[in-house]
């Protein structure tokens, strides 16, 4: 039996697996690949990669550690977990895709989110290629340049409201009617850089080694094309917490709820990064959710560590 199982090998799972190492905890990470979403880049006709700050370098000696240490870690899905006890004692299985089934006492679900597409032609070609689905983490390198973000909620207008203060305008494209009630969507209607589009429809994404320009159908079924230097789809994650389902508390979204020490509800389960309701889906947020997670499983084993 482990002491600790970390499914999920992105920021949040990779940093947690290198401090329970670290810790001299038998540990096991479990994951489909070793990286999570630092694997993809945003590229950018006029930027090169010693102007942009990411978590990114931080993230690959976490991955490189785990690459080397093969012991440590399972490249399998994970489908459930499931918590059982002995003798009064609680412990977890972690049924993987393949049928395997991995015992621990603890668990730290570091597994992400997916986010919401479109599924528009050209979406697919032009990802992390003049398109992608994080405005906060690279509004900077659009300064003085065209945007267009993609969505109806608070996220798309967050978003928009941070390209606002660097590019020289903004489309937002909302399939909504009405507008948002909050005061920076208010703020976005009176920005002069900024256009919003009510009811109206992205259909595809148009480019050539770059998205270059995004075609959207007004309420009237007229389609326009929209140049745009940087095209956003904002329109929210998904949290990858169904292996946890039924067993941890969930927020309506099924992000699985966390305190500040990143416990779930049951004792024994541990949840970093944006498969929790935590604050800002930034990589170096999840770098530090991951060791938190780590830190607060090792006071929780450490009492049966030496026994």
């Amino acid at each position: 039996m482990y002491d600790l199982i970390v499914v999920g090998g992105g920021p949040a799972g990779l940093t947690a697996t290198v401090y329970a190492i670290r810790k001299r905890l038998n540990v096991l990470l479990v994951s489909k690949d070793l990286g999570g979403k630092t694997n993809y880049r945003l590229g950018l006709p006029w930027i090169q990669d010693y102007q942009v700050i990411r978590g990114l370098e931080i993230v690959s000696k976490f991955k490189s550690e785990l690459e080397y240490l093969q012991f440590a870690r399972h490249m399998e899905p994970v489908e459930a977990v499931k918590r059982h006890e002995s003798n009064g004692t609680p412990y977890f299985t972690v049924h993987t895709r393949g049928g395997g089934e991995l015992q621990t006492k603890a668990v730290i679900i570091a597994t992400g989110a997916k986010q919401q597409r479109l599924y528009v032609p050209g979406e697919k070609e032009y990802i992390m290629r003049g398109l992608c689905y994080s405005a906060l983490s690279y509004a900077p390198l659009f300064l003085d340049k065209n945007t267009l973000v993609v969505g109806d909620a608070e996220l798309a207008v967050r978003s928009a409201a941070e390209l606002a203060t660097v590019s020289k305008h903004v489309t937002l494209v909302r399939t909504k009617s009405e507008p948002l009630d909050s005061p920076l969507y208010a703020k976005l209607e009176q920005s002069p850089n900024v256009t919003i589009l009510l009811k109206h429809e992205v259909v595809e994404v148009k480019g050539d080694e770059y998205a270059k320009t995004v075609l959207v159908k007004d309420p009237t079924g007229q389609i326009k094309e929209y140049e745009a230097d940087g095209t956003f789809i904002e329109m929210g994650l998904i949290p990858n917490s169904q292996m946890v389902a039924g067993l941890v508390d969930l927020d309506e979204k099924g992000g699985i709820k966390v305190d500040c020490r990143n416990q779930t509800s049951v004792p024994g389960i541990f949840a970093a990064g944006d498969t929790t309701t935590g604050y800002a889906e930034q990589v170096l947020v999840a770098v530090g959710e991951g060791a938190k997670a780590a830190l607060s499983a090792y006071e929780y084993l450490l009492p049966g560590l030496y026994v």
